[in-house]
């Protein structure tokens, strides 16, 4: 299984283990087979994150390299676990006897060939199977197809199966993407981010089966499945701000323009004031939303959630600070002229009772003016803020 010289090691096969002493065993000794039948040089690594059943001891008595991982949490243990891989291949997967570990080597043929990322695919609609009582009807129906379809959506992405536990990676390209979350969301991170650096990703079927657990499994359906959500949108600010911005913009205006002069008039239903006011609200959310989409690419990129080599120069043109205090200067104006006017309006009632729907039609445009104007000006400061570079 593994040489003396560890340096000419091939293939480092990494499983996170919690409290797994049930299942620990036929996981090691089925990899053993994959590397002994295949003529693999290889390694085996249990990456521990503080089990409490002897799962370690048994480990090393079986020849598996045991590394202890204090941090908490999946992704932190096959960090853990990566980082002391002498291998130049890696393959990870679950250590509950829920994946055929001497099936591994169409894996390994895939990231021979070049690939720098392999998924393995449980879902039927890509070849895999999934065995009777092997995965909850929620996961397999409802969470699991609906996560992984925002993902392909959201990034572009052409992989089927999202959240399968067993893929391999060369470590190189581990190391380039840079990982950075140590929960369940690990999983999407990793196919999120070798899509984003354009990675040759493959996928291989597999079969998933029944785990030998007699104990619930770590994961927490609707908390991990939110947290997989969270961070697509977080990594997606594209979907999460700026789309539903641009929308409620573009809307806003519509309706302003319209109502600026008159009431809308849809056989007996009249629009007026009172939906001007919400299309005003409409354009200032609309504009926050923007705001907030480039505040969240800046951030994801500074701390290394999003890769460098990610485009960013459209948020670069809008978030040039004399422009953003020019821009958001004339806005201001214009409010302000608006406000005047309305002013000059109220001074023709000598400042008692009013039309309002007339006046109305002057000083909502006015105040939304005035809040776009501030809006871009410190909007504008807050990204060069963000831009600052740090260490």
């Amino acid at each position: 299984m593994q040489t003396s010289n560890e340096s000419n090691l091939e293939l480092s096969i990494v499983l996170p283990c919690l409290n797994e002493v049930m299942t620990l065993a036929p996981c090691i000794e089925k990899a053993k087979i994959a590397l002994q039948k295949n003529k693999i040089q290889g390694e085996i690594i249990i990456a521990d994150n503080g089990s409490t059943d002897g799962s370690q001891k048994l480990a090393r008595q079986l020849g598996a390299k045991v590394v202890d991982v204090k941090q908490k949490g999946y992704g932190a243990a096959l960090m853990g676990g990566i980082a002391v891989a002498n291998g130049s291949l890696i393959i990870m997967g679950d250590a509950d006897d829920s994946y055929d570990f001497s099936s591994i080597y169409p894996i390994v043929e895939e990231l021979r060939k070049g690939n720098q990322l392999v998924m393995g695919c449980r879902m039927p609609r890509g070849g895999g199977k999934i065995m009777p009582g092997a995965m909850p009807w929620k996961h397999r129906w409802i969470g699991n197809p609906i996560l992984s379809t925002i993902g392909r959506i959201f990034f572009k992405s052409n992989v089927v199966d999202f959240h399968c536990g067993l893929r391999g990676f060369h470590k190189s390209a581990f190391d380039e993407m840079n990982l950075k979350t140590t929960g369940m969301e690990f999983a999407s991170e990793m196919v999120i981010k070798a899509t984003l650096l354009k990675m040759k990703i493959s996928q291989t079927p597999i079969t998933l089966y029944k785990d030998g657990r007699d104990r619930p499994p770590h994961l927490r359906s609707w908390r991990d499945g939110w947290r997989h959500l969270r961070f697509m949108l977080l990594f997606s600010p594209k979907w999460l701000f700026l789309t539903p911005g641009i929308l409620l913009v573009i809307i806003g205006l519509f309706l302003t323009l319209l109502l600026l002069k008159s009431p809308i008039h849809l056989g007996e239903v009249v629009l007026d004031t009172n939906t001007l006011l919400f299309s005003s609200i409409s354009m200032i959310i609309g504009f926050q939303l923007i705001y907030f989409s480039f505040f969240t690419k800046i951030f994801t990129k500074s701390v290394g959630l999003l890769p460098n080599e990610v485009n960013t120069k459209y948020i670069d043109i809008f978030s040039n600070l004399e422009i953003g205090i020019l821009t958001g200067l004339s806005f201001v104006v214009i409010g302000f002229a608006l406000l005047v006017k309305s002013i000059l309006y109220w001074k023709h009632y000598k400042f008692g009772i009013i039309s309002y729907p007339d006046s109305l039609r002057m000083v909502i445009p006015a105040a939304m003016m005035l809040a776009l104007g501030f809006q871009i000006i410190f909007g504008s400061f807050f990204i060069n803020v963000l831009k600052l570079p740090h260490k």
